[in-house]
């Protein structure tokens, strides 16, 4: 049988350099640095992505110039202390038989943020978004600090030993305001035209290529900007051939999207709000221009599958994988047969990726909980010889039960899982059942064929009893049995709105006092079915704890599907008296008349009931809690925690993580676990 997957398993030649496969990670900020320097959870990170099959790992981008470190998490190659830290990560991923380029670039104007004590440069003195600080016009001894800047980080990015190198031109950094007629509006030599708007990036790539020694230099580019007069296919592929009639580029990497503080930044780390592909024809069209240049395709290609058909339907030569490999670093070898474990899939939920990265947090995953602690992980499973087994229940089957399932289980344990409901999954079930918000249900799915495949035992359909935890001999209990949604009365929680959405009427008052998608993607969810909605919050913003790169695809949508927000509002009142939105500065109300049901989406309560009830019936073996019913939080906690949980209720120290911290455990027979 004909492997429908061979295409991606092909070599393809870049340059010099012979990539094994045709599937790539692609550069993505993971603020595990330290001083701007690599550090060994960097060399670790990209050892296991390599491992597990990929061809070619693009690092993050490595910042030329102190100007464009931003933060001291990020990476930089202006000083040569930068070598050594950046070699073990290439001799490491090269130990593991993948091939790694390095990432050159300039941040430009987004580089500092409203707290730094200095300015940003930028094409002009306009900021990146409403809000941000102005930054400062680079003039003529700027751009040649600039440019020997490049030639500097290129020498360094060589004696690290990197295979080849890729200038960043895209995504509304410094470069790409140079290039983009949206934001460049020069007067002098390096704006007024696209020749002249070209000048500064062609300039900083024939310092790159002077510096190269012989390794491939490529280009990644945003084929759309997605911007009122910005950057358009036709454009970019205007740039493009006058780069190549005179440059050697090696690739073309094909990205879209600018940092600017709009919807277009939200295509960026498209999440999943965006279909799976849904950004294919920007590759598809700059390769129908370029047919003799290798194109690396990237932006929602999930899986492998879809990797595959984006490389059959001729759309591109190399397919990143990236987000893919954050959340399972072994897709490759787990398609190839050498690693029989499930794969776990990315949801495309940007909540620990970029969501932690935009709060100058280390990056994490929801799916993946660890990642970024690779090393520490490895070191703790080579060094603790597995316990003797216990018997372990875990109650709930949500992420954080299955993960403490899958946890205990792979360490040797005697598991069983036990879930109230009819089927696993928890409140990831009625997240699923969000507009927009679907492949939630991946993170389930996948925990529950890995759980199964493991051979964890479990029950559906029945709530667990002391009774039942004396009787069945376990020696350690997991709790990890969630939180329920609140609402006072007269109003209806979420997930009786999900539930019986036909009880609520024709006109719906959301009242959000969570700021996740809860309410607002409630809102959608409702609007898109027909209902007038009125979302009402007490706070100044909408859906202030989604990760900006998800909030800016969410506004348009409510817009489209008529929502009307009404920020800095309560709802008083009731349904007898009639309903009446307050402003929260003045106190002075107006009617809202006509409404025929109101949501509460706030605070949720730990279900811990069973906890308590072990304590009272004397059973004094250890029961560790987890996830939402130690504190209701979201599910990159949840995952997190039962992989904890399940190691703690085996009578195991996990490994000390030190960027994040690890709860305290109180188990019924006193016990603290930190």
């Amino acid at each position: 049988m004909t492997d429908p997957l061979a295409r991606l398993w092909e070599p393809i030649q870049i340059g010099p350099v012979r990539l094994r496969n045709r599937v790539f990670v692609s550069a993505h900020t993971t603020n595990l640095g330290r001083n701007n320097l690599a550090t060994d959870r960097h060399v670790a990170y990209h050892r296991e992505r390599a491992r597990g099959g990929v061809g070619l790992i693009v690092t993050e981008a490595l910042r030329v110039h102190p100007t464009a470190a931003a933060r001291d998490r990020t990476l930089g190659v202006f000083d040569d202390a930068c070598i050594e830290p950046l070699a073990r990560i290439t001799e490491a991923v090269h130990d593991e038989g993948a091939a790694i380029f390095g990432q050159v670039m300039h941040i430009g104007r987004q580089a500092n943020g409203a707290l730094a004590r200095t300015a940003s440069w930028g094409v002009t003195a306009e900021p990146w978004s409403v809000g941000a600080p102005v930054p400062h016009a680079m003039g003529d001894a700027e751009i040649a600090r600039l440019l020997e800047a490049f030639a500097a980080g290129t020498r360094r990015v060589v004696a690290a030993g990197f295979d080849g190198i890729e200038v960043h031109l895209g995504h509304g950094h410094l470069l790409a305001q140079f290039l983009s007629p949206a934001v460049n509006r020069r007067d002098d030599r390096y704006g007024g035209s696209p020749e002249a708007r070209l000048r500064l990036p062609r300039e900083a790539l024939e310092r790159v290529f002077a510096r190269a020694d012989g390794r491939p230099v490529g280009i990644r580019v945003s084929a759309e900007e997605f911007l009122p007069d910005g950057l358009t296919p036709a454009a970019v592929v205007e740039l493009i051939g006058q780069l190549t009639a005179d440059l050697p580029i090696a690739f073309l990497d094909v990205s879209h999207s600018a940092y600017v503080g709009n919807y277009s930044l939200s295509t960026q780390m498209a999440d999943m709000t965006f279909a799976t592909g849904a950004f294919r024809h920007l590759p598809a069209a700059i390769k129908q221009a370029f047919p003799d240049v290798p194109v690396f395709a990237i932006c929602r290609l999930d899986t492998l599958d879809v990797a595959a058909d984006v490389l059959a339907s001729g759309h591109a030569d190399v397919v990143g994988l990236t987000r893919a490999h954050i959340a399972d670093p072994h897709l490759i070898a787990k398609a190839r047969g050498g690693d029989d474990r499930p794969a776990h899939r990315c949801i495309a939920c940007n909540q620990a990726c970029i969501g932690r990265i935009e709060h100058d947090l280390p990056m994490s995953c929801v799916v993946n909980p660890e990642v970024g602690f690779e090393r520490q992980w490895s070191d703790w499973r080579t060094h603790n010889a597995a316990p003797a087994p216990r018997r372990i229940l875990v109650v709930g089957g949500g992420p954080a039960g299955l993960r403490a399932a899958l946890a205990a289980r792979s360490r040797g344990h005697d598991v069983t899982l036990r879930e109230t409901r009819d089927q696993l999954g928890g409140q990831i079930r009625y997240a699923a059942e969000l507009a927009h918000r679907g492949r939630f249900s991946l993170l389930v799915e996948d925990l529950e064929r890995a759980v199964r495949h493991a051979g964890v035992e479990i029950g559906t359909g029945r709530a667990v009893t002391p009774d039942e935890v004396r009787r069945g001999g376990y020696e350690a209990v997991v709790l990890a049995t969630g939180s329920r949604p609140t609402a006072p009365p007269g109003r209806t929680d979420v997930w009786a709105a999900l539930e019986r959405p036909g009880e609520l009427g024709h006109h719906i008052v959301i009242v959000d006092e969570d700021g996740t998608w809860s309410g607002a993607g409630t809102a959608l969810h409702l609007a898109e079915r027909g209902a007038t909605v009125d979302l009402v919050t007490p706070v100044a913003g909408l859906a202030w704890n989604v990760s900006v790169y998800v909030r800016l695809s969410l506004a348009p949508l409510l817009g489209q599907a008529g929502v009307r927000a009404r920020p800095l509002r309560r709802l008083v009142g009731d349904h007898t008296t009639g309903w009446e939105l307050e402003d929260v500065l003045t106190g002075s109300r107006e009617p809202l008349p006509g409404v025929s049901g109101v949501v509460h989406v706030g605070p949720r309560s730990a279900n811990d009931r069973l906890a308590h009830e072990l304590t009272a019936a004397g059973i004094t073996i250890d029961v560790v809690v987890a996830g939402d019913a130690y504190a209701p939080r979201t599910a990159l906690e949840a995952v997190y925690e039962g992989q904890l949980a399940g190691l703690l209720a085996g009578g195991e120290q996990p490994p000390l993580l030190t960027d994040a911290d690890l709860p305290p455990y109180v188990t019924s027979s006193g016990t603290l676990f930190h």
